[in-house]
């Protein structure tokens, strides 16, 4: 049986019912790609087992500290997240920490890459126009995944902290102090391999950190907002 659906206004839960239903209905088949979207992910990032010509270590973790390898694939983390709390939710062991980290990363990384992809269009000429748009057009499906999460999650104040603090530190380091090296976000056009890490040319740093910080804070918003209104509509 699926979780009933809150009278919620259209900002916190834009998606058509029938839709959202269909989702958690095919709740497994999402989990399917989503973990096939993180080993893809991860190879896309340099994990690279196959094929066996290339070192394991590649592209840009073969140049980020491995220390800071956790904070590097963004993407493939959130389809990560957004698998677990499905396939939580489905086993009967709902888990509200993983659903608050699975809304965060949908909503960020399913809008910034987009952001970046049209914001630096003319850089990323080196991808195919089918990676581009698979790229484009898998990230933006993030975003509806996000909007499916709060038919069977309450965003407890509690598991939203822990989702800020986990983006909120991602956002430093990958913009403002790396702690390792050199800031560690998604290599974006112009960047330089240097001794340490990369080079982050101005103003397309700046660029991607400002689409970065306001997604959190708006990701932050939804979230508390969405528990607010839920707790109206009972």
């Amino acid at each position: 049986m699926l979780p009933d659906r809150a009278d919620l206004p259209g900002y916190v839960a834009p998606l058509p019912e029938s839709l959202e239903d269909l989702a958690l209905r095919y709740a497994w088949v999402i989990v399917a790609v989503n973990l096939a979207g993180t080993a893809f992910g991860f190879w896309y990032y340099g994990f690279h087992p196959l094929p066996l010509s290339d070192p394991l270590i590649t592209l840009q973790f073969g140049v980020e500290p491995p220390v800071m390898w956790p904070f590097v694939p963004d993407s493939p983390v959130a389809t990560l997240f957004i698998a677990a709390s499905l396939a939580l939710w489905k086993l009967g062991r709902n888990s509200e920490v993983v659903n608050a980290l699975a809304f965060f990363g949908c909503l960020k990384l399913g809008l910034w890459t987009p952001f970046v992809l049209l914001a630096f269009m003319d850089g990323f000429s080196y991808n195919s126009v089918l990676m581009y748009n698979f790229l484009f057009w898998s990230h933006l499906g993030m975003v509806a995944e996000a909007f499916v999460i709060h038919r069977y999650s309450d965003f407890p104040v509690g598991a939203v902290l822990v989702a800020v603090v986990w983006y909120g530190f991602n956002d430093v380091v990958d913009y403002f102090v790396p702690l390792v090296g050199t800031p560690h976000h998604t290599t974006l056009p112009g960047q330089e391999v240097l001794a340490n890490g990369f080079s982050h040319p101005s103003p397309t740093h700046e660029i991607a950190a400002a689409g970065a910080v306001v997604i959190t804070i708006s990701a932050t918003f939804l979230a508390l907002a969405t528990r607010v209104k839920k707790l109206e509509a009972r």
